[in-house]
């Protein structure tokens, strides 16, 4: 059987593995999916699970769980030589190893893309992974926690204070979500005001949100700036050392919390360490048909799809002729991927890649909502029932589908979790600080010092010379005979 290598498990990956499952045929090839995570994470859902709308492990799909045909490896793929076909593994433990295949299919995603600006890197926090998401809730609720026992200061005031860099769908959305959520959490903490809060949004371009029509992004900053939250545009991050950001419009603040949304790059564990085609700005080289190489250069038995590729967008919508990276491509892409692996292996031609955007849409926290397709929109309620009602569907499985809206649900009639697990970040802090420990052994001891040299004794006076022991006592017998007969002739006149 061939042997098929899926390099990442996000969504291009898993769907090429989960849609591979259904259409091959038994004994057709060997399917092995590779990917440093046991789940893929659903992206779209990030800001809401920062927001504590939705449970975590709820806007995650488990690879072993759903993938029953597929051989899973929870690891990283450090290398690809694909003029040998070989693959090295990275386990989490034990040594690298090297894995032969037949096809690879290249789906590894990306990660945050960062500018070297002074404490940004010591500072902020991405928006890429589910830990993220849950980091970002957990410290807007510590910080509330903080707060609340603080009296007014600079203290109270830089833990209220949140800052988000990226007006993108992504940065807008979080923004949007975490005001909703400080909004609904001062019910529980009377000793914060709406006044005491403060959210900054800061974005280099002159316009947020350019996936919808200008009139659209406006109606957006007014509602956030309706809701107390501030979006400085044509301003840029120029320092965030310690806390304290510093704008390009000498604005300066201090902040515990900076959220990083501007902007993705392919992964650089694969690209950087490839014979696979790079094109200039770092991406896999694709064709529309998703395999790698150009127009006249095809690279055969090797695959692309999702944030790492380049793809050529046929309809016309994609910038630069390419189709941006969001979720909305990558899962078709993996669809089609699969497709075209099964249909080359059995001697058919593979089918180019052609998906007309849809529109775009987004949660701006509870109730509040935007979307926009074409010159068309929609905003307020009837535009976040979309917005949950279009990702409640693409939620991969039946499974993960009822999880989410039994979650949202459950959130209508109970309200939001405001719990923070902080403490997950340490979790034998407590353990540690009251734990037995056996006492040290007592110290041996030391042992007797060796005796001082004495120093030499001083000359001795010359004794007198002794009698000799027998006339000693010869002479003591001789004074005592006198005495006794004395004794003797008083005691017989007193008679």
């Amino acid at each position: 059987m061939p042997k098929i290598l899926i390099v990442g498990g996000g969504y291009a990956g898993f769907y090429t593995a989960w849609k591979l499952e259904k259409w091959l045929r038994s004994g057709e090839a060997d399917v092995t999916m590779v990917d440093p995570l046991p789940y893929m994470t659903y992206q779209p859902f990030l800001p809401e699970v920062a927001a504590g709308s939705i449970e975590p492990r709820h806007a995650v799909v488990s690879h072993r769980r759903h993938l029953k045909k597929t051989n899973v490896v929870t690891a990283k793929v450090t290398h690809v030589n694909h003029a040998e076909k070989t693959a090295t593994i990275t386990p989490p433990t034990g040594e690298p190893y090297e894995f032969k295949y037949d096809i690879i299919v290249v789906t590894a995603g990306a990660v945050s893309r960062t500018f070297p600006i002074p404490g940004v890197a010591d500072q902020a926090i991405g928006l890429k992974t589910i830990e993220e998401a849950v980091a970002i809730r957990d410290r807007v609720l510590t910080n509330f926690d903080r707060a609340a026992a603080l009296p007014a200061g600079p203290e109270r005031d830089r833990l209220l204070t949140f800052v988000v860099v990226g007006g993108g769908f992504a940065g807008i959305e979080v923004f949007a979500e975490l005001r909703s959520f400080a909004t609904s959490l001062l019910t529980l903490y009377p000793e914060i005001s709406f006044d005491d809060t403060s959210f900054h949004l800061i974005e280099a371009m002159g316009r947020i949100m350019p996936e919808v029509s200008l009139k659209t992004s406006l109606w957006v900053i007014d509602n956030l700036a309706g809701r107390g939250a501030q979006i400085h545009l044509d301003t840029q991050l120029t320092s965030a050392v310690d806390g304290k950001i510093e704008l390009s419009t000498g604005e300066t603040y201090e902040t515990d919390l900076i959220v990083w949304t501007a902007g993705v790059m392919a992964n650089p564990t694969i690209v950087r360490h490839t014979d696979l085609p790079i094109e200039e700005r770092g991406r896999l080289q694709v064709r529309a048909d998703l395999r790698v190489g150009t127009e006249d250069d095809i690279i055969v038995d090797a695959w692309g799809a999702g944030d790492v590729s380049c793809v050529p967008d046929l309809s016309g919508g994609g910038v630069g002729g390419n189709c941006v990276p969001n979720a909305q491509h990558a899962v078709r892409q993996g669809k089609l991927l699969a497709k075209n692996i099964v249909a080359v292996l059995r001697g058919e031609a593979p089918v180019q890649y052609f998906h007309k955007n849809l529109g775009a849409v987004a949660g701006l926290g509870v109730g509040i909502g935007v979307f926009q397709n074409s010159k068309f929109a929609m905003t307020g309620l009837p535009a976040w029932f979309a917005h949950r009602g279009y990702h409640g569907l693409a939620m991969p499985s039946w499974e993960r589908k009822l999880r989410v809206v039994w979650g949202w649900v459950n959130n209508f009639f109970l309200g939001r979790d405001a719990v923070s697990l902080s403490a997950t970040e340490n979790p034998r802090a407590t353990f540690v600080e009251f734990a037995s420990r056996p006492k040290p052994p007592a110290p041996a001891a030391a042992p007797a010092a060796a005796p001082a040299a004495k120093a030499p004794a001083a000359p001795r006076a010359p004794r007198a010379p002794r009698k000799p022991a027998v006339k000693a006592a010869e002479a003591a017998s001789t004074t005592a005979a006198p005495v006794a007969e004395k004794s003797a002739a008083e005691a017989s006149a007193s008679k």
